[in-house]
């Protein structure tokens, strides 16, 4: 593809996100918890997430790092670290090339664990457990999605039989344009996404021969 192509597309894709809203529901009511996926403007937006209820956000983007922290520590002595007013999750994909296959299957074990976790009655975690959930990257229509695709393909076999079924509700739900779809996600990240099913797959059917005893 040549530089005005390249151009083309961009300038196709900037328009595109300038008329989509910066996060989407894909699923409502996953056993109580509603799932988005949203992009960088979503995840900063501290009044946004408060109004849709999201109480756990995972950044899945390496190039993008966010200050949610407001509540400073008071031995910072550099940059400012501390607690935010959520729970916050950082998987570090790169949207292109360079992401071992195995990264998707963390990201899978990370978004299926959060969204299970509880956290304990201490003052150093003052978060409620539960709440809905913003999985977002950088403009929500590449790492966020494949990641959630996942998650779906997975978790919900039945709705969802293949990986390109769940890709293709994520895309609908998140009103991705058919243009951006050759690249909404990156078919690199799709590629490494089945992986991680096959592998997800294989574990649990290792896991069901093992004794109940030794079962988690």
């Amino acid at each position: 593809m040549n530089a005005p192509e390249n151009q083309t597309l961009r300038a196709q894709f900037d328009a595109a996100e300038a008329n989509r809203d910066p996060m989407h529901l894909i699923v409502p009511d996953f056993n109580g918890i509603d799932l988005y996926v949203g992009n960088r403007q979503a995840a900063s937006n501290p009044a946004l997430l408060a109004q849709h209820g999201i109480k756990a956000v995972l950044n899945c983007a390496l190039n993008l790092d966010l200050n949610l922290v407001d509540a400073p520590a008071p031995d910072s002595l550099n940059q400012t670290f501390g607690r935010a007013q959520l729970r916050y999750y950082k998987l570090g994909l790169i949207d292109g090339p360079g992401n071992p296959a195995e990264m998707l299957l963390a990201g899978y074990l990370q978004l299926s664990g959060l969204m299970r976790q509880q956290m304990p009655t201490k003052i150093t975690y003052p978060w409620p457990s539960g709440g809905n959930v913003l999985v977002n990257c950088r403009g929500g229509r590449s790492r966020s999605v494949i990641l959630v695709s996942l998650f779906l393909h997975l978790e919900r076999k039945d709705s969802f039989p293949t990986l390109a079924h769940a890709i293709d509700h994520v895309r609908q739900m998140r009103q991705l344009d058919p243009v951006e779809w050759p690249s909404a996600p990156k078919p690199i990240l799709v590629e490494a996404a089945l992986w991680a099913a096959r592998a997800a797959q294989h574990l649990r059917a290792l896991e069901e021969t093992l004794p109940m005893a030794d079962r988690t």
